[in-house]
């Protein structure tokens, strides 16, 4: 019995970063604030909270307090609430998503219509349209895009959040392509994000059975089970080792393990040494 672990599993770079900022700044003698979840992962959000950072739904007079921006980004209109309450602005925003932002804001200047394919009720989404002065159009069903909406627009720039589907956005993009006189497209999934899902196009073919772990509320991970599953309906999206089955590993010789960009690589080591100890697998080993 083999165990293989995708090189690229676990934290990337502006997760890591975000959780480094967030654990510096919670260091201050002044209260830190948050909007919503540092990043999507309930582990990292407890260690947030463990650290002194408060979780709010809605600012308030700061009295020296600090904000802290998510992994995910903000909009425009929430640093300047936060900047007018007197909150000092700490920005943990992915240095990737913020690319997106300056993308979008340029191209709109250029009078662009802004299509963003993405999740639209995704954090990360919502600060993308959150830097535009005009509305943007949010595309989160590649099977049906809307081309009643479509049909008038005759100049757009597409960006996409930095998490999507590779293969659906470029699908999607060829569609649209037929649909819009003048179309730019800037291909704005990032460099982790690809690298975990040409991962995951390969693994299920090499393996018997495959494990995704992450939260339930991750679309990088909800990317890669769908990927996944796809290509081998022997994969399983967990969020920790009491999601597991025994059942799962009968009559399984080789077992791929990856993880979304915002666990934490202890959980995924605690993970991997349940499976190794589990009585069916007495033999595991972990390359």
């Amino acid at each position: 019995m083999q165990i293989k672990l995708a090189k690229s599993a676990g934290f990337c770079f502006g997760v890591k970063r975000a959780l480094d900022i967030a654990l510096k700044t919670s260091l201050s003698k002044n209260k830190v604030y948050m909007l919503g979840d540092i990043v999507h992962n309930e582990d990292v959000v407890k260690r947030i909270e463990n650290a002194g950072i408060k979780k709010v739904k809605r600012l308030r007079k700061a009295n020296g307090a600090i904000m802290l921006i998510r992994a995910h980004g903000a909009s425009i209109n929430i640093f300047k609430k936060a900047s007018s309450l007197g909150y000092k602005i700490i920005d943990a925003t992915c240095p990737m998503v913020k690319e997106i932002h300056k993308i979008a804001q340029e191209m709109e200047k250029k009078d662009y219509k802004i299509i963003v394919i993405g999740d639209k009720n995704h954090d990360e989404v919502r600060g993308i349209i959150g830097q535009l002065k005009k509305r943007a159009m949010v595309i989160d069903n590649l099977a049906k895009i809307p081309l009643n909406k479509i049909k008038g627009v005759k100049k757009a720039c597409i960006v996409v959040q930095s998490t999507q589907n590779l293969d659906k956005t470029l699908e999607a993009v060829d569609t649209l392509k037929k649909l819009i006189p003048n179309l730019v497209f800037f291909n704005t999934i990032c460099k982790p994000t690809r690298t975990k899902q040409a991962e995951i196009k390969v693994m299920p073919l090499e393996n018997d059975l495959i494990i995704i772990i992450g939260s339930k509320n991750s679309a990088n991970t909800k990317r890669l089970y769908e990927i996944s599953h796809s290509l081998n309906k022997k994969t399983y999206w967990i969020n920790s080792k009491k999601d597991i089955k025994t059942s799962w590993f009968q009559k399984v010789q080789n077992i791929g393990v990856t993880a979304g960009a915002s666990t934490p690589q202890d959980k995924i080591k605690d993970i991997l040494n349940f499976i190794r100890e589990l009585p069916s697998l007495p033999h595991a080993n972990h390359l």
